[in-house]
Order: C-alpha cells, then structure tokens, then sequence
C-alpha cells in the first residue's frame, strides 16, 4: 500500500459473542490487513443483532471517522443472518462491485457462494465490506478486494488524481 490507512474489524457472531466459539476469522482479517499496511484500530465480536451491528458501524463510521470497516458473519440465508439487513441501514451507497467480484471468486470454489447476500458500501468516508463468517471463505473474499483498496480509500478521502494514470 501507498500509504496506511486505519481499518476496524467486526465479527459477528451469536457463538462468539457468547464465548463459546474462539474468532479465528476476525484474527485472519486483522492479520492480512496488518500485512497488507493497514492499522487495525477496533476490533469488536457482536451477536446476530441487527441493532448492534447498526450502532457499531455507525460510530466507527461518523464518531472515529474509520476509513476501512470490515464485516465477518451474517451474510448468509439463516434467520439470524442479519449483516445485510443493517448494513441496509448504515450505508449511503452501495458499491456492487466488490459483492460482485468477491461472489464471483468464490463461485470458483464453492456453489454455495451464490447464496451469500455479502455487500460492500460507503457511509460518509468509510468503505464498509462485509466478509463471510468462515475463516477460508473471509480470507478468500478479502483477497479479492484487497489489491483495489488502496485507490478506493484515496478516492473515498478526496484523492483528485486522475484514476486513469
């Protein structure tokens, strides 16, 4: 990366909110992201609760002004899968593409990437990705976003530079 850039990491998780699962796909986000330059500022495990998702983003999106927030958990079909439903609620805008590529990678691996209802978004000047809850298949998805974060995060802070450079 150019530059670094702060990232926080939300992980959610009925199970391991409860301490009854260790967070083994949070610690593989927070690790890659480390690696690829990012300073992992807040970290955090919440259960399946739509509100709590909901008041996590928004505070580390408007009051810490975080440029990278990363999702793990609840993108899925079961009922309690509710990451889709608040991030509904957070973003201001969605950016498909990077739900499309991730989705689209995964399908090489796996049909069951179909059914991920995963979304990346903006709200003011944080970039928010949601992640699947597995360890592989949240290192898998970010693996495919990360080569383009940095150019998203300058453009997102007011980058003016030509992106055709």
């Amino acid at each position: 990366m150019e530059r670094s850039f702060r990232a926080a990491v939300l992980t959610i998780s009925d199970k391991g909110a409860r301490g009854m699962r260790h967070d083994e796909s949070g610690e593989k986000v927070c690790r890659m992201l480390k690696d690829h330059g990012f300073e992992v500022v807040r970290r955090e495990i919440v259960p399946d609760d739509q509100q709590r998702i909901v008041h996590v983003l928004t505070a580390w999106a408007d009051a810490e002004a975080i440029p990278l927030i990363v999702t793990s958990g609840g993108t899925g079909l079961s009922p309690t899968d509710v990451t889709p439903q608040a991030m509904g609620q957070v973003i201001d805008y969605p950016v498909p593409g990077m739900a499309e590529a991730m989705r689209a990678e995964s399908l090489k691996k796996t049909p069951h990437a179909m059914i991920s209802r995963a979304m990346a978004g903006v709200r003011k000047a944080s970039l928010i990705i949601n992640l699947p809850g597995s360890p592989r298949g949240a290192a898998e998805n970010l693996g495919v976003v990360l080569p383009a974060l940095d150019h998203a995060l300058s453009k997102l802070g007011g980058d003016p530079t030509d992106c055709a450079a």
